[in-house]
């Protein structure tokens, strides 16, 4: 099935440019030229990814991540900034981004960045608990869902697709490298902080308290742990 993809850069040429190659590569593109008509979009349309600018008129891509995010919605998100400092990434990935690309970008790149996130995960046998209670959580992977006290948690799709896998595979230490070929996608390295940020994020919305995590727990100098009882 073709993807639907909605681009939102306010630079006419670069629009252009990517809404071309994007459609050359068979996705279907609609596009946005600021974020109010981005979120707007977003909100109403299904899309099956946002490749969203940061600096944008009316409503910067910040804002637009942020908002479509607590609208519920974990549609994947692929971020394009000129900023080079790290501090502005974090910022994006904290927000509910899934990716982002620094421009200037190789149309090679955006291209493998926008695969790698509409790439199904590989087929498993379904899970035989769809519910998961962890702690006052309950995470419903069918649902692709979680609530606390009746109250919908809003995660990302990468968040989401995350502690899915955490989940399935409890007691099981996965390295950074793991949990970017399986959960990214990526057959190669790329920039390690995205696990480090994606599982603090995590943290601050599955644990009690984040600094004391019982859940998703590190294994210094290894990676991380899903631990689904709290005995040690």
């Amino acid at each position: 099935m073709q993807a639907n993809i909605l681009l939102v850069e306010d630079e006419d040429a670069l629009r252009m440019t990517v809404g071309d190659r994007l459609r050359s590569e068979g996705y279907a593109v609609e596009c946005a030229s600021d974020g109010d008509e981005a979120y707007e979009k977003a909100v109403v349309r299904g899309f099956d990814l946002l490749i969203l600018d940061v600096m944008l008129p009316r409503r910067d891509g910040f804002a637009v991540c942020r908002d479509v995010r607590q609208a519920g919605l974990i549609t994947p998100i692929l971020m394009l900034t000129a900023r080079g400092q790290v501090h502005d990434k974090v910022k994006g990935l904290k927000l509910g981004a899934d990716d982002y690309v620094t421009k200037p970008f190789e149309m090679q790149e955006l291209v493998a960045r926008t695969e790698a996130l509409l790439r199904r995960a590989p087929t498993r046998p379904a899970a035989k608990n769809e519910l998961y209670h962890l702690g006052d959580l309950t995470v419903d992977l069918r649902g692709t869902e979680a609530r606390r006290g009746g109250e919908r948690v809003n995660f990302s799709a990468r968040e989401f697709q995350l502690l899915q896998y955490l989940i399935e595979h409890p007691g099981v230490t996965l390295s950074r490298e793991d949990l970017l070929k399986e959960v990214w996608g990526y057959r190669d390295g790329t920039y390690s902080r995205t696990v480090d940020v994606h599982i603090a994020s995590l943290r601050q919305k599955v644990e009690t308290d984040a600094k004391q995590p019982k859940f998703i727990v590190t294994v210094n100098r290894l990676g991380y742990k899903f631990k689904p009882s709290h005995s040690d």
